[in-house]
């Protein structure tokens, strides 16, 4: 009883301004999940059931996820996207730590300019340059697969990551390399025996941050894949917005869209631990 009273007195104790702060928080969470709820309920109805979406959980039905999972080819489209975005995390966390080692570590002019002119990635959008891009791509005879994209992904990601890399590596002491040189390891055993572990925050928050975008981006995937067979998931979702003669199936394409992001909630539940304390990490020292 004590402590019901004690958490009574607090909140009568609430200053306006901290009620304030949380109906604002309050409010925005609710403009957040609403949409989310709408888009949820509109996927259990029947494709032909085109009511206002407002009118939330009028039908359950699964005839919306059995259309999508269909048109979608959804075993091979989640395949793809796997591969995508597995691929090129791994490719980004190796490219990214290895770059923001000598960055991180050497106090040279050289070692600055490589920061900065990683940094200046950053700066400009790769859509702005995308059109060269192809055009080089196809210059060189690189083929239109699902792991075109890759390419783009990972340069994309570079910059950011190798920010983010940098930052933490100039925590790790230099002294625990050098008992490991005096030991007898060489730069590479010293590199991933001794430096790459210590950086797990940083990747966790790198795989977290530059692995959401690539699973939800379909902008690379639609200009490098012609073959509908290679598609992403975000992609093959694109085939249920319509045109002038075939109407959008907004149902079909709200379930399309809840059993893109099933993978990743899934994902999450498993390893939200991980997933929060990278997140705190990045947000500290990134």
């Amino acid at each position: 009883m004590g402590k019901a009273n004690r958490e009574k007195e607090t909140f009568l104790k609430l200053t306006p301004k901290t009620l304030l702060l949380y109906i604002v928080i309050i409010v925005f969470c609710l403009l957040v999940i609403a949409p989310l709820v709408i888009v949820f309920s509109s996927s259990l109805r029947t494709p032909a059931n085109q009511i206002s979406p407002l009118m939330l959980f009028r039908e359950f039905s699964m005839d919306s996820y059995k259309r999508a999972f269909e048109n979608m080819n959804y075993p091979m489209t989640l395949l793809n996207s796997i591969a995508t975005t597995g691929g090129s995390v791994v490719c980004i966390v190796l490219f990214a730590t290895m770059a923001s080692y000598p960055i991180g570590r050497l106090k040279t002019k050289m070692a600055k300019f490589l920061y900065y002119f990683f940094i200046s990635g950053l700066i400009i959008p790769s859509q702005m340059v995308i059109v060269p891009i192809a055009l080089t791509m196809n210059r060189l005879n690189i083929p239109n697969t699902r792991f075109t994209p890759m390419l783009m992904f990972i340069t994309c990601s570079l910059p950011f990551s190798v920010f983010l890399f940098s930052g933490f590596m100039k925590g790790v002491p230099v002294e625990i390399e050098e008992s490991a040189y005096i030991d007898g390891a060489n730069l590479p055993i010293r590199f991933f025996s001794v430096v790459f572990p210590l950086l797990k925050p940083a990747i966790v928050s790198c795989v977290i941050t530059q692995g959401l975008w690539i699973w939800n981006d379909y902008f690379y995937p639609m200009v490098f894949i012609s073959n509908k067979a290679q598609y992403s998931l975000p992609v093959a979702m694109l085939q249920f917005l319509g045109d002038k003669e075939n109407p959008a199936q907004w149902n079909v394409l709200f379930a399309s869209c809840v059993l893109c992001a099933l993978p990743l909630i899934v994902l999450f539940l498993i390893l939200q631990k991980q997933f929060v304390n990278g997140i705190a990490a990045g947000a500290v020292k990134g």
